[in-house]
């Protein structure tokens, strides 16, 4: 137990370093453009799910609270907050720039999520019109503190981040400890092409939690690139409960949650089946 403990304790401060700088470029983005970004997507007209999966990409902490405040007050489509919600990354991407993973896999993640968001927010728009006027007023501090100063703001991340990560890393060492892979195999259903059923459960865990398990969860190889896909579409953090504390129509926060999880799910089943035949 001392070794897992160990381990665990050593295998999560090597990333603590690059895990600071990421937060730190993210902070000092979002202070300049977070605004911008806003307004883009306020005037974005039919133009909506393009732009808001475009912004969805970068790595801003508050854009899908934005979004979603700027959906209950109808100043975007549905299908707007949808292409938000299912490019966003959450904290999956500081995560594996932090842990060195490749550029192209990055990339690769990006540019998927990138096309579920623009695809299936114009379907949504096509399919639904929402008319309604605005009917909410709606406090903007929803935010990441970001009256504090930007590398105050960045250790918080960072420290949050990396409590996450430890007591992961921690549990995945002492699994492995006492049975190994076969046992995460069993529970995540690895290389089950249903896979992505349960890991979208795990996105939708609404705060940054559910984007670092994942991420943990494939860089460990215990699950694949399919149900990884599946639970970063509905890993949308936080906006989750912005959603569901402000939007006054509950059963159209039920349909929004429950689409998001059979979209990442049906998602991470075809990414799924087009790996295997590539």
């Amino acid at each position: 137990m001392k070794e897992v403990i160990t381990e665990a304790i050593i295998d999560s401060l090597k990333v603590l370093p690059f895990l600071f700088i990421t937060f730190l470029l993210i902070e000092v983005f979002e202070h300049k453009f977070s605004n911008k970004s806003k307004k883009a997507v306020e005037k974005s007209g039919k133009l909506g799910p393009l732009i808001g999966s475009l912004l969805g990409i970068i790595p801003q902490c508050g854009f899908g609270v934005a979004a979603t405040n700027l959906y209950v007050t109808r100043i975007i489509s549905l299908g707007t907050l949808f292409a938000v919600y299912l490019s966003t990354s959450d904290e999956m991407l500081p995560l594996l720039i932090a842990q060195n993973a490749p550029l192209s896999l990055m990339l690769k993640i990006l540019g998927i999520k990138f096309i579920f968001g623009l695809i299936i927010g114009y379907i949504i728009d096509l399919i639904v019109r929402n008319k309604d006027k605005p009917k909410y007023n709606i406090c903007e501090d929803e935010h990441c503190n970001c009256h504090e100063s930007i590398v105050l703001a960045s250790i918080k991340h960072t420290l949050n981040i990396f409590a996450y990560i430890i007591i992961f890393t921690f549990l995945i060492n002492i699994i492995m400890h006492y049975g190994g892979e076969n046992i995460l195999a069993k529970i995540l259903l690895k290389d089950n092409i249903l896979a992505s059923f349960v890991t979208s459960l795990i996105g939708l865990i609404p705060n940054c939690a559910g984007s670092v398990v994942l991420t943990e969860l494939f860089l460990n190889n215990a699950i694949s690139f399919g149900a990884l896909i599946g639970g970063g579409l509905t890993a949308a953090g936080v906006a989750i409960l912005v959603l569901l504390k402000e939007n006054k129509n509950k059963k159209e926060n039920i349909k929004i949650i429950l689409g998001l999880y059979l979209i990442g799910a049906l998602g991470g089943i075809l990414v799924e089946i087009i790996t295997r035949i590539i």
